[in-house]
């Protein structure tokens, strides 16, 4: 019983299987007549009934031959075949031969596929054929009504082509041939070889139409124009040198006339037909000639700009070799009083040197624009580059005569400041010795020194000749720097003094109920006493705070307030 049961699952099985595989070959059995269909519905017949209107003769009547026999073969032959095949195929299937099925599938695909390129072929050689009779139709009237303006234009306008029209007119002459071989292609139905012909001839319509545009317009420019220009050179050329201007410097007489015979090679060309480089080269010579008009222009401008700037640069170059030279004078009294740094005792001389190179470059450039031997557009660049020069060397005199004259200001202002460091320090000493206070800390005697040593080392460098305000700056800002700083810790020091005063008449309601606090006042009355008066402000501020925290902060307002009352 168990055996049947498995053979009987294992045969359901096989026809689930097999059912399966039979739909997909079926599925694929309706591609294969559906693409079988596609061929059939091409409208092959319907395109070759279009072709009947053109003349059936020559390469038309034998391409039309070669497509009927074509689609005869596929839809006589081919057709049949592959509906027997079709056939076979499906009956294949419905006995479940699965393997005899898919070959006889692969055997209609490739019947299919060769049966559709033929036919795809047909109908994109007949829209060649059609579309090339449209085309050469429209394209040869617009070439033949474009022949005949030409002709027109060549005929009315010969004086404008000059020597060239006569290859034109023979290039046009050769159009008349090709218009008689397109008009026999055409009637013998080679439509495809008219198409040859026209393409040939809408390639060298293009050609021409551009020469008859363009030669007119090149011959006027090489034949008039451009000798108009040169012409126009020349006399300005000619006018300027006589209005004693140097010109050898542009080489304009040997590029005219380079220009000149290449004019004639350009002609030349023309009536060759070879206008390419020609319009190339035309432009380039144009764009050279507003070269040469510029170039002659800049000199205009220049000789304007000397004429305009010689004098007042000889009168600023006598002025400011004046002022070098008093410089140079003030440099050397100033030095008798004052000493200065060797890189700054050498500016007198170095502008005295540049001075007289910047005279003889501008001696040469009067020379040379006396005598004709120079451009203006270089002599008013030197005269430039000279005015420039000028203003620079006078700028740093300027600068360098400022710093003498701050020489003498600068020492004033130290002596100036050396008298209040003076007073300052008087008074700073005043203050400590005047002072209420059990004596003066030894460190402060040190400070007082150093600082009267400072004030001396500033008064000795006042005292030399020459005067070094360079070291005179430098012991000044020590001295500020020193005597400011004792300055500020004696008041420091007598604030402190007030301020542990107070603290221990402060302390004082809580000697006999706070021992310990005794204890340290005394500790800080013995300090004060030995003029430890930091070490004395901290043990009596530590006691205070102790037994009545934020005392220390009345105790300072009290104290800033009698110090502003005093």
């Amino acid at each position: 019983m168990k055996f049947i049961i498995i053979a009987i699952i294992v045969l359901i099985a096989l026809l689930v299987v097999g059912f399966t595989i039979r739909r997909k070959h079926n599925i694929e059995v309706e591609r294969l007549e559906h693409a079988k269909h596609q061929i059939q519905n091409k409208p092959i017949l319907e395109e070759m009934t279009k072709v009947k209107q053109l003349n059936m003769n020559g390469q038309t009547e034998e391409m039309f031959e070669n497509w009927r026999n074509i689609w005869s073969e596929v839809m006589d032959s081919q057709m049949p075949k592959i509906d027997s095949l079709l056939f076979d195929a499906e009956e294949s299937v419905d006995k479940f031969r699965f393997k005899r099925a898919t070959l006889i599938e692969k055997e209609i695909d490739k019947r299919i596929q060769q049966s559709d390129e033929q036919m795809t072929l047909i109908l994109t050689e007949l829209e060649q054929l059609i579309g090339s009779d449209e085309k050469n139709r429209v394209e040869m009237n617009q070439i033949s009504e474009q022949y005949r303006a030409a002709r027109k234009t060549l005929l009315a306008h010969q004086h404008s082509f000059g020597a060239a029209a006569v290859p034109l007119e023979k290039k046009l002459e050769q159009f008349k041939p090709k218009f008689d071989e397109y008009d026999n292609l055409t009637e013998n139905g080679n439509y495809l070889q008219a198409r040859e012909i026209v393409i040939g001839l809408d390639e060298e319509s293009r050609n021409i139409f551009a020469l008859l545009q363009d030669i007119p317009t090149l011959l006027t420019e090489i034949q008039n124009k451009i000798p108009a220009s040169i012409h126009e050179l020349r006399n300005g050329q000619r006018e300027m040198e006589e209005k004693s201007y140097y010109l050898e410097h542009l080489e304009m007489t040997q590029q005219l006339n380079k220009m000149d015979e290449e004019l004639i090679q350009l002609k030349e060309s023309i009536v060759q037909l070879e206008i390419t480089d020609v319009k190339i080269r035309v432009e380039q010579i144009k764009d050279e000639i507003e070269g040469f008009y510029d170039m002659l222009e800049k000199e205009v401008m220049a000789k304007l700009y000397v004429d305009q700037h010689r004098q007042p640069t000889e009168l600023r170059l006598a002025e400011v070799t004046s002022i070098t030279r008093q410089t140079s004078n003030e440099a050397a009294y100033v030095q008798q009083s004052y000493r200065i740094s060797e890189k700054d005792a050498e500016i007198p001389l170095v502008c005295l040197k540049q001075i007289e190179a910047l005279q003889k470059r501008y001696d040469l450039v009067a020379q040379r624009a006396n005598e004709d031997q120079l451009a203006y557009s270089s002599l008013q660049d030197e005269l430039t580059y000279i005015s420039a020069d000028l203003e620079s060397l006078y700028e740093e005199q300027d600068r360098f005569s400022n710093s003498l004259k701050n020489l003498r200001i600068d020492e004033n202002r130290a002596r100036t400041n050396l008298n209040e460091l003076k007073r300052l320090l008087h008074e700073t000493d005043r203050l400590v010795h005047k002072a209420n206070m059990p004596g003066i800390p030894e460190e402060m005697d040190v400070r007082l020194e150093e600082a009267e040593e400072h004030i001396y080392l500033v008064m000795q460098s006042l005292q030399e000749v020459p005067l070094n305000m360079k070291l005179v700056d430098s012991y000044l800002a020590q001295a500020d720097k020193c005597i400011n700083e004792v300055h500020a810790k004696a008041k420091e020091m007598l604030e402190n003094v007030l301020l542990i005063e107070r603290i221990i008449q402060y302390g004082n309601r809580y000697r006999a109920s706070h021992p310990i606090m005794n204890q340290r006042l005394l500790e800080a009355e013995a300090a004060f006493r030995q003029l430890r008066y930091t070490k004395a402000l901290e043990e009596a501020a530590t006691a205070v705070e102790e037994v009545e925290p934020g005392a220390m902060k009345r105790i300072e307002v009290l104290v800033k307030e009698d110090a502003w009352r005093s």
